[in-house]
């Protein structure tokens, strides 16, 4: 039976209210996205357990975590729920060893070994230093370590990447993506990057003024929020790695019945193994990096070109928004109202799109 999270609750604080009303079925990790002050922490502080001001009831599975109406409300502690925050919150007297033992000391029915998540987080080397010792990014892993030898029913996790450098980035994203799936651990992933949550999520939720105001499966949200100021417009991927050309430094990716080349001409050898043992990987493309032609391009350096139909046509102001149709693939371009007037373009018209391979992006490799 999948994990369920059933949410009807509200909070407010001086002018700002949380309103949700929401069931969440954990089919991997599900992402919460929204701007600053969107009432993104203040969702996750009410599921942990740790807003005093929330009404309403709250269950995960069978379990009733709050219910204001008969006086029901399990405490933080005893709701076996972990967050990470953005800032890691270890003991900074205490090595990265002790630290573990902490959350280990606090587990009544340890099932999870110390050994088995020192793997799992290839933290063995880091364990004699003190936690002060350690990079930002070495201390998110230890952080979400410890969180993880608390064997919580479920782990929330509050843009705990947003202060990290790319590289501490990606080895974290692979980190909880290899956690969620070797532990089943069902995890609520909040970001205010919707290219992390791109790269993480299988669902996707997204909060404005402390209300949800859309939620689905993640690359269909994203989709949606093109036509908002949300997000960089763009087209959302899961593709399948075909094949390796080192000699010109591209990755041929299968796109449904078709094909797409992204550079990785800048990956170690270690990448590019890693690259060709992946089952899937996210993608993206923004829309202002897709150009049209009306006929076939014949000789362009531009190595993607994809034959495809219009599909919708959205004007703001002095920008159109395309939306495409490449055989089953939805694609975004972004034009001025010029090149869409001097092209004649409408919908249903047949035409080209065309990006660089430098234009497919991906956050894990």
């Amino acid at each position: 039976m999948k994990n369920r999270l059933t949410l009807n609750l509200e909070s407010t604080k001086g002018p700002f209210s949380l309103v949700i009303q929401q069931c969440l079925s954990f089919s991997g990790i599900v992402g919460v996205f929204g701007h600053s002050g969107s009432g993104k922490t203040s969702l996750l502080r009410a599921i942990a357990g740790l807003d005093k001001h929330v009404k309403g009831k709250i269950s995960f599975n069978d379990r009733m975590l709050l219910d204001t109406k008969n006086k029901q409300n399990i405490n933080a502690e005893n709701r076996h729920i972990s967050m990470v925050f953005q800032e890691p919150r270890l003991f900074p007297h205490l090595t990265v060893s002790e630290n573990l033992e902490f959350a280990i000391k606090r587990c009544q029915h340890s099932k999870l070994t110390k050994q088995e998540i020192i793997e799992l987080t290839n933290l063995s080397t880091l364990l004699n230093k003190k936690v002060t010792e350690l990079s930002g990014g070495e201390q998110q892993k230890v952080a979400l370590a410890r969180a993880v030898l608390s064997e919580p029913a479920l782990l929330l996790l509050d843009e705990p990447l947003s202060a990290l450098d790319r590289q501490s980035k990606k080895e974290l994203l692979i980190l909880l993506k290899t956690v969620n799936k070797k532990l089943n651990l069902p995890m609520v992933y909040v970001s205010h990057s919707s290219e992390e949550l791109q790269q993480l999520a299988e669902q996707l939720i997204v909060i404005e003024r402390g209300k949800i105001i859309n939620s689905g499966e993640v690359h269909q949200v994203l989709h949606q929020l093109n036509s908002t100021q949300l997000i960089k417009q763009q087209t959302s991927l899961s593709v399948k790695v075909a094949e390796i050309n080192n000699q010109y430094g591209l990755v041929k990716l299968a796109c449904d019945d078709q094909f797409i080349f992204m550079m990785i001409d800048h990956l170690t050898e270690k990448d590019k193994l890693a690259l060709t043992q992946l089952n899937s990987l996210r993608c993206y493309i923004f829309a202002s990096d897709i150009s049209i032609a009306t006929i076939e391009p014949t000789s362009s350096s531009i190595v993607n070109q994809l034959y495809g139909k219009i599909t919708k046509i959205s004007q703001v102001e002095s920008q159109v928004l395309l939306t495409l149709t490449c055989q089953q693939q939805t694609f975004f371009a972004s034009i001025s109202s010029y090149s869409l007037d001097k092209l004649s373009l409408s919908i249903n018209q047949a035409v080209y799109i065309q990006f660089k391979a430098s234009a497919v992006r991906t956050l894990t490799i």
